[in-house]
């Protein structure tokens, strides 16, 4: 009897820390959360996060760039996160807007219709969790978002333990919208969610911590700090078996790099390999089989490693 008082006390506070949370979210009240059924998203990462903790059926909009899950490709558009139809969004009616944080427009555009928002941070590993169970208590499915962040938390926790002590690589991410070596690059700086899956991939930033977020690069810098791989992601890396190997011969072009010497160039364009949302441990699985390949020879590191596309 007295392990269930027990219980049953820690459930209460449970439910009022929640409560307390909800309380304080910008811009939206518990009595709007408890109505909400029609949803705007306004990301992929946010998309991806409502059909992932089983609020899918609540979504009425996306954006053009949502591309996953297929039921998600089915809802009408609302645009751009710059170019947003406000018309469209009329025409669904929603009760609720779920955008980033850094969605200016979107946000000074839901204030002018007076439509509910919830203001979600997905610029790191932290706030990303910290946004799936957020808008799973927005949505009435607390008990599916704390599952799916325990569940990454899991995961990641996995490849730590894989990597271990394995010795770090220096690595040079690089977004493949101007992936041409002979030009100015931009590559993933220290400051993004990306760059901590790196790190727990057992790789090495090359880039300072001085640097922009996304930084504009030249190859006299790559040329001097001669990374051990250069990582090329996004959709433009999508390539070919003959479009890679063109790929890496303009690279030859820089014989010095060490990258170039031992033939460690990949290319990563999966549709989710730039979207901060619950497929972020497929991310660290291309990052981590590409950087310490010899690590998934081991039976055991395969089965701890397993990811679902």
């Amino acid at each position: 009897m007295k392990s269930f008082h027990i219980c049953k006390a820690i459930f209460r506070k449970a439910i009022a820390f929640h409560l307390v949370v909800l309380c304080f979210l910008p811009g939206i009240s518990l009595e709007t959360y408890a109505s909400s059924q029609r949803v705007i998203s306004t990301s992929p990462a946010i998309t991806e996060i409502l059909f992932a903790i089983g609020a899918g059926d609540r979504v009425v909009g996306v954006t053009d760039y949502c591309n996953y899950p297929k039921n998600a490709c089915r809802l009408p558009s609302i645009g751009g996160p710059l170019n947003p139809s406000t018309e469209k969004w009329i025409a669904l009616k929603p009760d609720l807007i779920i955008l980033q944080d850094d969605s200016v427009v979107l946000n000074k555009h839901a204030k002018v219709f007076k439509i509910p928002t919830l203001q979600v941070s997905v610029n790191n590993l932290k706030n990303i969790l910290r946004s799936i169970q957020v808008i799973a208590d927005a949505t009435q499915t607390s008990k599916s978002g704390q599952q799916l962040v325990n569940k990454i938390k899991r995961q990641i926790d996995n490849y730590r333990t894989s990597i271990g002590k394995t010795k770090s690589r220096q690595v040079l991410m690089l977004l493949s919208d101007t992936n041409d070596p002979s030009r100015d690059l931009y590559a993933v700086g220290r400051n993004t969610f990306l760059n901590e899956l790196l790190s727990i991939a057992g790789g090495e930033n090359i880039l300072p911590d001085t640097m922009a977020t996304y930084p504009k690069i030249s190859k006299e810098f790559i040329i001097a700090k001669s990374p051990e791989i250069i990582i090329e992601i996004g959709p433009k890396s999508n390539l070919s078996s003959k479009d890679i190997l063109g790929r890496k011969k303009e690279w030859g072009k820089y014989p010095t790099l060490r990258a170039v010497k031992n033939d460690r160039l990949y290319f990563i364009g999966a549709n989710y390999i730039l979207i901060p949302g619950p497929r972020l441990v497929n991310i660290l699985d291309d990052l981590t089989r590409n950087i310490h390949p010899d690590l998934f020879s081991n039976q055991s590191v395969k089965k701890q490693a397993t990811v679902t596309q």
